[in-house]
Protein backbone atom coordinates (compact mmCIF):
# COMPACT_ATOMS: atom_id res chain seq x y z
CA UNK A 1 0.00 0.00 0.00
CA UNK A 2 1.17 3.53 -0.76
CA UNK A 3 -0.20 5.95 1.80
CA UNK A 4 -1.06 8.98 -0.32
CA UNK A 5 -1.67 12.05 1.82
CA UNK A 6 -1.46 15.80 1.49
CA UNK A 7 2.14 15.53 2.74
CA UNK A 8 3.26 13.06 0.07
CA UNK A 9 1.60 15.17 -2.62
CA UNK A 10 2.94 18.52 -1.41
CA UNK A 11 6.51 17.41 -0.71
CA UNK A 12 6.86 14.95 -3.58
CA UNK A 13 7.73 11.95 -1.39
CA UNK A 14 6.52 8.34 -1.58
CA UNK A 15 5.84 7.69 2.11
CA UNK A 16 4.43 10.14 4.70
CA UNK A 17 7.48 9.78 6.94
CA UNK A 18 9.73 12.73 7.76
CA UNK A 19 13.10 12.60 9.51
CA UNK A 20 13.42 14.85 12.55
CA UNK A 21 15.73 17.85 12.32
CA UNK A 22 18.21 16.64 14.94
CA UNK A 23 21.19 18.56 16.30
CA UNK A 24 24.38 16.58 15.82
CA UNK A 25 22.62 13.85 13.83
CA UNK A 26 20.98 15.56 10.86
CA UNK A 27 23.82 15.06 8.41
CA UNK A 28 23.78 14.46 4.67
CA UNK A 29 24.25 10.67 4.61
CA UNK A 30 21.35 9.95 6.94
CA UNK A 31 19.12 12.53 5.25
CA UNK A 32 19.90 11.05 1.82
CA UNK A 33 19.19 7.53 3.09
CA UNK A 34 15.76 8.59 4.37
CA UNK A 35 14.94 10.37 1.11
CA UNK A 36 16.16 7.45 -1.01
CA UNK A 37 13.89 5.17 1.02
CA UNK A 38 10.88 7.31 0.11
CA UNK A 39 10.66 9.66 3.09
CA UNK A 40 11.86 13.22 3.61
CA UNK A 41 15.39 13.47 4.95
CA UNK A 42 16.41 16.61 6.83
CA UNK A 43 19.84 18.20 7.26
CA UNK A 44 20.17 20.27 10.42
CA UNK A 45 21.61 23.65 9.39
CA UNK A 46 23.59 24.47 12.53
CA UNK A 47 25.15 21.01 12.96
CA UNK A 48 27.99 21.37 10.41
CA UNK A 49 29.24 24.44 12.31
CA UNK A 50 29.21 27.25 9.75
CA UNK A 51 27.28 28.43 6.67
CA UNK A 52 30.16 27.29 4.47
CA UNK A 53 30.13 23.79 5.95
CA UNK A 54 26.35 23.67 5.59
CA UNK A 55 26.79 24.38 1.87
CA UNK A 56 29.18 21.43 1.66
CA UNK A 57 26.71 19.19 3.51
CA UNK A 58 23.90 20.14 1.13
CA UNK A 59 26.12 19.49 -1.88
CA UNK A 60 27.01 16.07 -0.49
CA UNK A 61 23.34 15.23 0.05
CA UNK A 62 22.54 16.30 -3.51
CA UNK A 63 25.22 13.92 -4.74
CA UNK A 64 23.69 11.04 -2.76
CA UNK A 65 20.02 11.47 -3.70
CA UNK A 66 17.91 12.94 -6.47
CA UNK A 67 14.84 12.94 -4.24
CA UNK A 68 13.49 15.78 -2.11
CA UNK A 69 15.17 16.59 1.18
CA UNK A 70 14.89 19.54 3.54
CA UNK A 71 17.06 21.67 5.79
CA UNK A 72 16.11 22.45 9.38
CA UNK A 73 16.66 25.98 10.68
CA UNK A 74 16.18 26.25 14.44
CA UNK A 75 16.26 29.75 15.93
CA UNK A 76 17.05 29.95 19.63
CA UNK A 77 17.74 33.00 21.79
CA UNK A 78 21.44 33.00 22.65
CA UNK A 79 24.00 35.50 23.90
CA UNK A 80 25.91 35.17 20.62
CA UNK A 81 23.43 34.07 17.93
CA UNK A 82 24.66 32.27 14.80
CA UNK A 83 24.63 34.26 11.53
CA UNK A 84 21.12 33.15 10.63
CA UNK A 85 20.91 35.37 7.55
CA UNK A 86 24.02 33.70 6.12
CA UNK A 87 22.56 30.26 6.78
CA UNK A 88 19.35 31.29 5.02
CA UNK A 89 21.31 32.53 2.03
CA UNK A 90 23.14 29.21 1.74
CA UNK A 91 19.85 27.30 1.87
CA UNK A 92 18.24 29.49 -0.79
CA UNK A 93 21.24 29.52 -3.12
CA UNK A 94 21.75 25.76 -2.83
CA UNK A 95 18.44 25.06 -4.54
CA UNK A 96 16.84 23.33 -1.55
CA UNK A 97 13.05 23.55 -1.94
CA UNK A 98 11.85 22.59 1.54
CA UNK A 99 12.81 23.93 4.96
CA UNK A 100 11.78 23.01 8.47
CA UNK A 101 11.77 25.82 11.00
CA UNK A 102 11.58 25.75 14.77
CA UNK A 103 11.96 28.72 16.99
CA UNK A 104 12.35 30.05 20.47
CA UNK A 105 12.34 33.47 18.82
CA UNK A 106 9.89 34.95 16.33
CA UNK A 107 10.64 33.34 12.95
CA UNK A 108 8.85 36.09 10.98
CA UNK A 109 12.01 37.31 9.21
CA UNK A 110 13.07 33.75 8.43
CA UNK A 111 9.66 32.83 7.02
CA UNK A 112 9.45 35.95 4.88
CA UNK A 113 12.89 35.29 3.42
CA UNK A 114 12.11 31.67 2.52
CA UNK A 115 8.62 32.52 1.25
CA UNK A 116 10.07 35.22 -0.96
CA UNK A 117 12.23 32.59 -2.64
CA UNK A 118 9.42 30.07 -3.09
CA UNK A 119 10.52 27.50 -0.52
CA UNK A 120 7.94 25.28 1.18
CA UNK A 121 8.00 25.72 4.97
CA UNK A 122 7.33 23.07 7.60
CA UNK A 123 7.09 24.69 11.01
CA UNK A 124 7.60 22.62 14.15
CA UNK A 125 5.63 23.64 17.25
CA UNK A 126 4.31 22.16 20.49
CA UNK A 127 0.89 23.74 20.86
CA UNK A 128 -2.21 24.28 18.77
CA UNK A 129 -2.18 28.03 19.42
CA UNK A 130 1.33 28.32 17.96
CA UNK A 131 0.35 26.09 15.05
CA UNK A 132 -2.56 28.40 14.21
CA UNK A 133 -0.23 31.41 14.35
CA UNK A 134 2.12 29.71 11.92
CA UNK A 135 -0.77 28.88 9.60
CA UNK A 136 -1.87 32.54 9.61
CA UNK A 137 1.70 33.52 8.73
CA UNK A 138 1.53 31.37 5.62
CA UNK A 139 3.64 28.30 6.42
CA UNK A 140 2.80 25.29 4.27
CA UNK A 141 2.88 22.51 6.88
CA UNK A 142 2.80 22.25 10.67
CA UNK A 143 4.76 19.54 12.48
CA UNK A 144 3.37 19.29 15.99
CA UNK A 145 5.32 17.73 18.88
CA UNK A 146 3.53 15.77 21.57
CA UNK A 147 4.85 15.56 25.13
CA UNK A 148 6.51 12.21 24.34
CA UNK A 149 9.06 13.81 22.03
CA UNK A 150 12.79 14.25 22.41
CA UNK A 151 14.00 17.83 22.63
CA UNK A 152 11.68 20.61 23.71
CA UNK A 153 8.03 19.53 24.20
CA UNK A 154 6.88 22.95 25.38
CA UNK A 155 5.34 23.66 28.76
CA UNK A 156 1.78 22.41 28.30
CA UNK A 157 2.54 18.68 28.70
CA UNK A 158 -0.06 17.57 26.14
CA UNK A 159 0.55 14.07 24.72
CA UNK A 160 0.08 13.25 21.06
CA UNK A 161 -3.14 11.30 21.52
CA UNK A 162 -4.81 14.58 22.49
CA UNK A 163 -2.67 17.15 20.68
CA UNK A 164 -2.78 15.61 17.20
CA UNK A 165 -6.58 15.34 16.74
CA UNK A 166 -7.15 18.80 18.22
CA UNK A 167 -4.61 20.26 15.80
CA UNK A 168 -6.17 18.31 12.93
CA UNK A 169 -9.58 19.72 13.80
CA UNK A 170 -8.39 23.31 13.80
CA UNK A 171 -5.77 23.51 11.07
CA UNK A 172 -6.51 23.76 7.36
CA UNK A 173 -2.95 23.09 6.20
CA UNK A 174 -1.27 19.63 6.26
CA UNK A 175 -0.20 18.30 9.65
CA UNK A 176 2.76 16.09 10.61
CA UNK A 177 2.55 14.23 13.93
CA UNK A 178 5.73 14.10 15.99
CA UNK A 179 6.76 12.71 19.34
CA UNK A 180 7.27 9.11 20.43
CA UNK A 181 6.59 7.60 16.99
CA UNK A 182 8.84 4.70 16.11
CA UNK A 183 7.00 2.00 14.19
CA UNK A 184 4.09 1.17 11.88
CA UNK A 185 1.55 1.38 14.68
CA UNK A 186 2.54 4.99 15.32
CA UNK A 187 2.16 5.83 11.63
CA UNK A 188 -1.31 4.27 11.37
CA UNK A 189 -2.41 5.83 14.65
CA UNK A 190 -1.24 9.30 13.58
CA UNK A 191 -3.10 9.02 10.27
CA UNK A 192 -6.22 7.86 12.13
CA UNK A 193 -5.94 10.87 14.45
CA UNK A 194 -6.02 13.22 11.47
CA UNK A 195 -2.35 13.79 10.66
CA UNK A 196 -1.05 13.65 7.10
CA UNK A 197 2.27 12.07 8.07
CA UNK A 198 4.72 11.45 10.88
CA UNK A 199 8.05 12.80 12.03
CA UNK A 200 10.59 10.40 13.55
CA UNK A 201 13.82 11.45 15.23
CA UNK A 202 14.98 8.99 17.87
CA UNK A 203 14.07 5.96 15.73
CA UNK A 204 16.23 7.19 12.87
CA UNK A 205 19.12 7.63 15.32
CA UNK A 206 19.16 3.85 15.76
CA UNK A 207 19.92 3.09 12.11
CA UNK A 208 23.16 2.09 10.45
CA UNK A 209 23.49 5.41 8.60
CA UNK A 210 23.04 7.62 11.67
CA UNK A 211 26.29 9.45 12.51
CA UNK A 212 26.40 8.28 16.12
CA UNK A 213 28.82 6.01 17.93
CA UNK A 214 27.49 2.46 17.99
CA UNK A 215 27.32 2.58 21.80
CA UNK A 216 24.51 5.13 21.61
CA UNK A 217 22.56 3.06 19.11
CA UNK A 218 22.86 -0.01 21.31
CA UNK A 219 21.84 2.05 24.32
CA UNK A 220 18.61 2.98 22.57
CA UNK A 221 17.96 -0.70 21.88
CA UNK A 222 18.62 -1.56 25.53
CA UNK A 223 16.61 1.34 26.98
CA UNK A 224 12.88 1.26 27.61
CA UNK A 225 10.20 3.95 27.51
CA UNK A 226 11.16 5.15 31.00
CA UNK A 227 14.74 5.95 30.07
CA UNK A 228 14.35 9.71 29.66
CA UNK A 229 14.60 12.71 31.93
CA UNK A 230 12.86 16.06 31.72
CA UNK A 231 15.47 18.73 32.38
CA UNK A 232 15.14 22.52 32.69
CA UNK A 233 11.59 22.13 34.01
CA UNK A 234 12.16 24.73 36.71
CA UNK A 235 13.55 27.13 34.10
CA UNK A 236 10.42 26.86 31.91
CA UNK A 237 12.51 25.49 29.05
CA UNK A 238 11.64 21.80 29.41
CA UNK A 239 13.70 19.33 27.41
CA UNK A 240 13.42 15.56 27.17
CA UNK A 241 16.80 13.82 27.07
CA UNK A 242 18.13 10.32 27.64
CA UNK A 243 18.38 9.23 31.25
CA UNK A 244 22.01 8.94 32.32
CA UNK A 245 24.28 10.17 35.11
CA UNK A 246 24.53 13.66 33.59
CA UNK A 247 20.80 14.27 33.16
CA UNK A 248 20.13 12.66 36.57
CA UNK A 249 22.49 15.21 38.10
CA UNK A 250 20.79 18.10 36.31
CA UNK A 251 17.41 16.96 37.68
CA UNK A 252 18.87 16.64 41.18
CA UNK A 253 20.40 20.10 41.08
CA UNK A 254 17.17 21.63 39.79
CA UNK A 255 15.31 20.17 42.76
CA UNK A 256 17.78 22.01 44.97
CA UNK A 257 17.04 25.31 43.22
CA UNK A 258 19.82 25.40 40.65
CA UNK A 259 19.67 27.92 37.82
CA UNK A 260 20.97 27.33 34.31
CA UNK A 261 24.41 28.71 35.09
CA UNK A 262 24.74 26.02 37.76
CA UNK A 263 24.15 23.18 35.28
CA UNK A 264 25.59 24.71 32.10
CA UNK A 265 28.77 22.63 32.36
CA UNK A 266 26.65 19.48 32.39
CA UNK A 267 24.30 20.52 29.59
CA UNK A 268 26.97 22.01 27.31
CA UNK A 269 26.42 21.09 23.68
CA UNK A 270 30.13 20.55 23.10
CA UNK A 271 30.24 18.02 25.92
CA UNK A 272 27.34 16.16 24.36
CA UNK A 273 28.97 16.20 20.92
CA UNK A 274 32.20 14.80 22.32
CA UNK A 275 30.27 12.01 24.02
CA UNK A 276 28.54 11.10 20.75
CA UNK A 277 31.95 10.77 19.13
CA UNK A 278 33.71 8.96 21.98
CA UNK A 279 30.88 6.52 22.63
CA UNK A 280 30.59 7.32 26.35
CA UNK A 281 26.81 7.36 26.86
CA UNK A 282 27.25 8.64 30.44
CA UNK A 283 29.51 11.60 29.68
CA UNK A 284 27.10 14.15 28.20
CA UNK A 285 23.48 15.10 27.78
CA UNK A 286 21.89 13.59 24.67
CA UNK A 287 18.45 13.75 23.15
CA UNK A 288 16.07 10.79 23.10
CA UNK A 289 12.32 10.26 23.24
CA UNK A 290 10.05 7.71 24.87
CA UNK A 291 10.12 5.82 21.57
CA UNK A 292 13.29 4.11 22.83
CA UNK A 293 10.86 1.56 24.23
CA UNK A 294 9.91 0.64 20.65
CA UNK A 295 13.45 0.19 19.36
CA UNK A 296 14.57 -3.43 19.03
CA UNK A 297 17.40 -3.28 16.49
CA UNK A 298 19.67 -1.09 14.36
CA UNK A 299 18.63 -1.70 10.75
CA UNK A 300 19.54 0.20 7.62
CA UNK A 301 17.29 3.15 6.98
CA UNK A 302 15.91 1.44 3.88
CA UNK A 303 14.99 -1.66 5.90
CA UNK A 304 13.36 0.41 8.65
CA UNK A 305 11.25 2.34 6.14
CA UNK A 306 10.27 -0.82 4.26
CA UNK A 307 9.27 -2.49 7.51
CA UNK A 308 7.16 0.43 8.72
CA UNK A 309 5.26 0.77 5.44
CA UNK A 310 4.75 -2.99 5.03
CA UNK A 311 3.54 -3.44 8.61
CA UNK A 312 1.31 -0.36 8.38
CA UNK A 313 -0.27 -1.84 5.27
CA UNK A 314 -0.93 -5.08 7.15
CA UNK A 315 -2.45 -3.25 10.10
CA UNK A 316 -4.91 -1.44 7.85
CA UNK A 317 -5.77 -4.34 5.54
CA UNK A 318 -5.77 -7.18 8.06
CA UNK A 319 -6.13 -6.18 11.70
CA UNK A 320 -8.39 -3.14 11.31
CA UNK A 321 -10.35 -4.59 8.39
CA UNK A 322 -11.15 -7.71 10.39
CA UNK A 323 -12.36 -5.62 13.31
CA UNK A 324 -14.68 -3.71 10.98
CA UNK A 325 -16.41 -6.85 9.69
Amino acid sequence: MAFRTRITELLGIRHPIVMGGMAGVGRARLAAAVSNAGGLGIITALTPGSPEKLAEEITLCQSLTDRPFAVNMTIFPTIKPPPYAEYRRVIVESGVKIVETAAGLSPKETWEDFQGHGLKIIHKCTSVRHALSAERAGVDVVSIDGFECAGHPGEDDIPGLILIPIAADKLRIPLIASGGIGDARGLVAALALGADGVNMGTRFCATQEAPLHENFKQKMVDNDERATNLVFRTMHNTARVAKNSVSDEIVRLEKEGARFKDVAHLAAGERGRQALESGDTEDGMWWASMSQGLIRDVPTTAELMRRIVTEADAIVKDRLAQMAD
